[in-house]
């Protein structure tokens, strides 16, 4: 995109003069529809995430054996929910905003195997691959007890094949760890910006790590590539995959059970904010999805981007999704939330979920590190940066009366649920919590 095709576009949409600017903001589509009309969008049904949630199961007694820490919850693999009502006020005064309703937090940082949201698509998704490997060779059965697949046996089956994926972080943990676990070969294409103790980590399983000097659409590219090459490589497409976005979308109904334990109402006078930070688009899309389905119009869900990275907010505002990358925009793609350091959205997330996502929030590194300061002093939950980005979401949605008005809610405040979704931290090295808290302090 030339300098004057930039002109035209800011022109025709003058929101993009703010993305470059690298001013924080917020927008709200005064498109999206209502649940039934934009299901057709998405090409996935209920039925599909039934299949998901019912694989994961399935595998729950072989995770549960070859990963200790998931056996408190016999093999599936889950986080807390947890109120902040000392962080909400700390917000209020933060802002000196009045924030009505109460204030929650899904702890996906504390996801077991690979303390991320990603635990959920990207395992999902290798066991897809590993479970129809082993259907189609006949040495595995939908009844069998799947404990069975630790053993040599079946390793040996797997070390036949190879898994491939790019990545800034997160997503290679799952993908490499549950891979390595179960035999497979594996490869992480990792980006730039991918932290070295990530790197570490997945070396230590026997993975194969592979760095690139540039962002994440490289690394994805490159082992989209190498998978391309060797017939018994399977790519994990980050951009595209069902099977990682119907394992984020599992999520759902598990929080469903967790708001009926600790008696959330979520209906028409009692609405759901949710706030999830977003990268390529695909864990936040699957969640989103997975919480339409469980609770419809009811729930709101709004994505947050760093702003040197607004790629989803960028991509659905014009409708060139994918088609656009904010290096296009002259925006640099580089944050300190490296799990959110990506150019160019998933375009089948942001045209399959627009009319689903009722808005967008950016925010800059040093907001997110103080928000993460905040949150240590006010609850003692310690995150990774890029899972602050939806913190300010509940600030942004009071100040916006208008969208409030639009969707008929000013008079239901009181009584809202708005849940921050926590997406990673779990595992990050005390050495490095302590340089996150030093920089909050700063």
């Amino acid at each position: 995109m030339n300098k004057l095709q930039v002109e035209l576009l800011v022109n025709q949409f003058p929101l993009l003069a703010d993305l470059i600017s690298l001013k924080p903001l917020s927008w709200f589509n005064p498109e999206i529809t209502s649940f039934e009309e934009a299901l057709p969008y998405v090409g996935l049904t209920a039925a599909d995430v039934k299949l998901a949630s019912e694989r994961l199961l399935r595998f729950a007694s072989f995770i549960e054996r070859v990963f200790p820490e998931t056996q408190i919850s016999a093999g599936i693999i889950e986080s807390p929910l947890q109120a902040i009502p000392e962080m909400k006020a700390a917000l209020s005064v933060r802002y000196q905003t009045q924030l009505p309703g109460d204030l929650m937090v899904k702890l996906d940082s504390q996801l077991p195997i690979s303390g991320s949201i990603k635990a959920r698509g990207g395992i999902h998704e290798v066991l897809h691959h590993a479970e129809s490997l082993a259907l189609e060779a006949g040495i595995l059965k939908l009844d069998d007890d799947y404990a069975k697949l630790d053993s040599d046996e079946f390793r040996d089956f797997f070390g036949q094949y190879k898994i491939a994926v790019g990545s800034t972080g997160n997503l290679g943990l799952s993908i490499g760890i549950m891979s390595a676990t179960l035999g497979l070969k594996v490869s992480v294409h990792m980006s730039a910006d991918a932290r070295q103790w990530k790197k570490d980590r997945l070396r230590s399983h026997g993975v194969k790590v592979v760095e690139y000097a540039s962002d994440y659409s490289v690394a994805v590219e490159r082992g989209r590539e190498e998978a391309l090459k060797d017939p018994y490589c399977h790519f994990v497409d980050d951009e595209n995959s069902t099977s990682l976005f119907l394992g984020y979308a599992v999520a759902a109904d598990r929080l469903k059970k967790q708001f009926d334990e600790q008696g959330v109402l979520v209906d028409e006078a009692h609405p759901l904010f949710v706030y999830l930070p977003c990268g390529v688009g695909g864990g936040p899309g699957g969640v989103a999805f997975g919480l339409k389905l469980a609770f419809g119009d009811h729930v709101h869900c709004i994505f947050a981007e760093p702003t040197h990275s607004p790629c989803m907010l960028m991509g659905v505002h014009t409708g060139l999704h994918d088609e656009i990358s904010v290096q296009e925009l002259g925006i640099d793609n580089i944050t300190a939330a490296d799990g959110l350091a990506v150019g160019r959205a998933s375009g089948f997330v942001g045209k399959a979920m627009a009319r689903m996502i009722d808005g967008y929030i950016t925010i800059t590194d040093d907001e997110m590190y103080g928000l993460l300061g905040l949150l240590y002093d006010s609850q003692s939950i310690k995150l990774e940066p890029s899972a602050l980005a939806g913190m300010p979401g509940m600030v942004q949605v009071m100040r916006n009366r208008d969208y409030l008005s639009r969707i008929g809610l000013e008079d239901k405040l009181e009584d809202a649920t708005h849940l921050v979704w926590a997406t990673g931290g779990g595992m990050v090295p005390d050495d490095e919590m302590e340089a996150y808290l030093q920089r909050a302090k700063e």
